[in-house]
């Protein structure tokens, strides 16, 4: 079972999607990308930050762009700066999604 947070970037309005548990299964991204298949999601260009030890990911889908990173501390983060409505659209997927538990958070500590 993989635990999330749909919840704001510190300091920000923005919201991402922050995964905190589960992400160390080496079949977390595909797992993810099953969850989401409804909107075809489609692989576009991968960063490798090994200064962070950190990989991202980003996609086009039918809900828009989306960025995956995961790094090797057990976090992943789903971010869509100039595509809130299609984060929103990921997040009502996972809510729904068998392998998938929300948590709810208190806006306000992220200010």
């Amino acid at each position: 079972m993989y635990k999330y947070y749909f919840r704001p970037g510190y300091g920000s309005e923005n919201l991402l999607i922050e995964i905190f548990e589960g992400t160390e299964n080496e079949t977390f991204v595909s797992d993810f990308l099953d969850a989401v298949c409804e909107i075809n999601p489609k692989l576009n260009d991968v960063l490798d930050l090994w200064m962070n030890d950190e990989i991202e990911m980003f996609y086009d889908s039918e809900a828009g762009a989306f960025a995956l990173s995961k790094d090797i501390w057990g976090f992943a983060f789903i971010t869509a700066e100039n595509n809130q409505e299609g984060l929103a659209r990921i997040n009502s997927i996972l809510e729904k999604a068998s392998l998938f538990e929300k948590f709810e958070v208190d806006f306000e500590n992220y200010k």
